[in-house]
């Protein structure tokens, strides 16, 4: 169970900076998790691997601009400020650069009145916390999510280097319920006409929410994966899709987590509820999916291409196999997909 054992070798090359103009054109590797074989198709051809009956999830999270740009109050130096975690009472749970010089007591400031006096969004450090986080009240007068969305810009992970021009490209067609630091990325290929035309085909379509949060994208910072430690993050399901779910277990047909978010959802209800129906409940979780965990709920993924020593590496290997999920990304370099956030798809099936 070492950390080093989900490595592969990655040409910088290959990471997509930039979405596709078309959503649904990307390519798609797939997967045979029982037999390890590979097939090299499009994205679209999806549809041909889901059945009527197979119960598609997704993950209905909306991204919001996150990062704040502003200074010290008192220096005037810059500052940033990534907003992971609502934590009640304008406060908010945040990773922020520089931080070395960010601790306990320091004042922020973004954005500027018309007077250029009065900052549109001020903020303190109240407490420091693990891996540079950081506990952050604001104070602003107005609507902070009109000011967030005036002031953020959308949190793009740090190997996309180019700007992006439509923020709508770092959401999916779907995304309802605002809270995350990061898009849930296998969502991003779905058009709206290609999900009524897979409704149409007699799947069903069901929604979940995470928050994706610091415990989606921090690195794993120890060699042994039985001391890495998942930061929490909020989950929630409704009575409607509960039933969709409980339908689909007791039918015996498939549950396709689209994205490792809704994998670690479902995996996460699946726990909670054990052999019981699943009824609508919120809540946090810092579930941790790795080789030897047994699957409860999810029987096929969506997903993208992950970075080298990943937990979400991790758990796609504990799904297909850590030996033939590293043969794919192999043939996947040698065949140039697209890695990462905007890159191409894998079905694990």
């Amino acid at each position: 169970m070492n950390v080093g054992d989900y490595d592969f070798e990655l040409p910088e090359r290959l990471i997509a900076q930039t979405p596709l103009s078309d959503r649904a054109s990307s390519r798609l590797l797939v997967l045979h998790k029982d037999s390890g074989q590979v097939e090299h198709r499009s994205f679209k051809d999806l549809a041909d691997y889901l059945m009527p009956g197979d119960t598609l999830v997704l993950n209905d999270t909306k991204v919001i601009p996150a990062r704040l740009f502003g200074r010290k109050a008192d220096t005037g130096a810059k500052a940033e400020v990534l907003l992971l975690k609502a934590l009640g009472d304008d406060r908010w749970e945040a990773l922020v650069r520089p931080g070395k010089k960010l601790h306990k007591g320091a004042a922020l400031h973004f954005g500027e009145t018309e007077d250029s006096v009065k900052p549109l969004l001020a903020a303190v450090v109240e407490e420091e916390g693990e891996m540079g986080a950081r506990t952050i009240r604001f104070r602003y007068d107005g609507i902070f999510n009109e000011i967030l969305d005036r002031l953020g810009e959308m949190p793009l992970p740090p190997y996309i280097k180019e700007r992006l021009e439509d923020r709508d490209r770092y959401q999916t067609v779907y995304a309802q319920n605002e809270g995350s630091a990061a898009a849930p990325t296998a969502g991003l290929h779905f058009t709206e006409d290609f999900l009524r035309e897979l409704q149409g085909r007699g799947i069903a379509v069901c929604r979940v929410t995470l928050h994706v949060g610091l415990g989606t994208f921090r690195p794993v910072s120890v060699d042994n994966v039985l001391e890495h430690k998942m930061h929490e993050e909020w989950y929630g399901v409704d009575a409607e899709n509960a039933a969709m779910l409980n339908r689909a277990r007791q039918a015996g047909t498939r549950i396709v987590a689209v994205g490792t978010t809704s994998a670690r959802t479902l995996e996460t209800l699946g726990q909670r509820f054990g052999d019981r129906p699943i009824e609508a409940c919120s809540g946090w979780t810092g579930i941790f999916i790795y080789p030897g965990y047994e699957f409860r709920l999810v029987s096929a993924l969506l997903t993208n291409f992950h970075l080298p020593k990943s937990t979400l590496v991790m758990l796609v290997s504990a799904l297909a196999g850590r030996e033939a999920v590293l043969a794919a990304y192999r043939e996947a370099v040698a065949a140039e997909y697209r890695f990462f956030s905007f890159g191409d798809a894998m079905f694990i099936t």
